[in-house]
């Protein structure tokens, strides 16, 4: 039963996408705080985007890892990169995502960028569309991720092999 509780080393990387002060009109004045927008990832296939808000930056960023890693998803990958293209939208958010050639890197700006490099995406171009907001397109990349088939899934729902553009058969 102890050994349930003990902290496992983790092996999860955290970065910060935006810390933004804000206020609150109160009768005294006003009430600063700061709000943190953090993605936590593993480089593998998992990665999560988490909100925190505090009146210190450190204890946002700490309330954002946390949130972060409870809203965790897994992601289907294939060699360094997606299995298809998908779009994904968020309020006023849109996000393409596109599977790229090896050697391409990862092409994108901003939340995006920094969702697929958590996520451990070698090769990936990607367009944010509408709203610039970093929460909105963290979400909407979140959401175009988590809508993504598996090859395994793929193959079942159609009934034969998909095609794959930029994987090298061995």
């Amino acid at each position: 039963m102890a050994d349930r509780f003990e902290r496992q080393p983790s092996e999860l990387k955290e970065k910060v996408v935006q810390i933004r002060r804000v206020t609150k009109v109160v009768k005294g004045g006003k009430k600063m705080g700061f709000r943190a927008v953090v993605v936590v990832g593993d480089l593998k296939s998992k990665v999560g985007l988490g909100i925190g808000k505090a009146a210190e930056v450190s204890a946002a960023i700490r309330k954002g890892v946390e949130e972060a890693k409870k809203l965790m998803i897994e992601v289907p990958m294939v060699a360094g990169t997606i299995p298809h293209d998908v779009v994904g939208t968020y309020s006023a958010s849109r996000v393409i995502l596109r599977p790229a050639p090896r050697g391409t890197g990862v092409i994108a700006g901003g939340a995006v960028r920094t969702i697929l490099e958590l996520l451990g995406l070698k090769n990936m171009v990607a367009k944010s569309i509408g709203s610039p907001n970093a929460i909105n397109v963290g979400r909407a990349t979140l959401a175009a991720l988590s809508s993504l088939k598996s090859l395994e899934i793929t193959t079942q729902l159609r009934g034969k092999e998909p095609k794959i553009k930029y994987v090298e058969t061995e």
